[in-house]
């Protein structure tokens, strides 16, 4: 597993989902971390320093599994491109079924279904 820079995280995320497009899944999985051992972590509580914390995003197709690191700067950044990916390849979704406003008003009208006021 390599950790990407961002760029070619989401260049390489994007070519993974075009090569499952027929068939295969994508794996996307976030996590926090501090991409620090927990030694390292233990030092700078005792020190009173603030550990910084990044967001580990890692990526599988069930061959290849690519990775990165999000800091805070560029979150704003890297959540406006995974989601236009992200929207991009979903078009294997089925559409929701919607119901006819018109048949659900007509059936409230008409079906036990609206509540009736109590008398005092």
């Amino acid at each position: 597993m390599v950790l990407l820079q961002l760029d070619p995280f989401l260049n390489e995320l994007t070519s993974m989902f075009e090569r499952s497009t027929e068939k295969g899944s994508v794996w996307v999985t976030l996590k926090r971390s501090s991409l620090k051992s927990k030694a390292q972590k233990n030092k700078l509580v005792t020190a009173g320093e603030a550990i910084e914390y990044r967001c580990l995003i890692r990526a599988t197709d069930g061959k290849k599994t690519i990775s990165a690191s999000v800091g805070q700067k560029d979150h704003q950044r890297f959540q406006a491109s995974y989601a236009t990916i992200l929207k991009a390849h979903m078009t294997a979704l089925k559409k929701r079924e919607r119901k006819d406003k018109k048949k659900f008003a007509e059936s409230d009208k008409t079906g036990g279904n609206a509540k009736k006021p109590r008398k005092a």
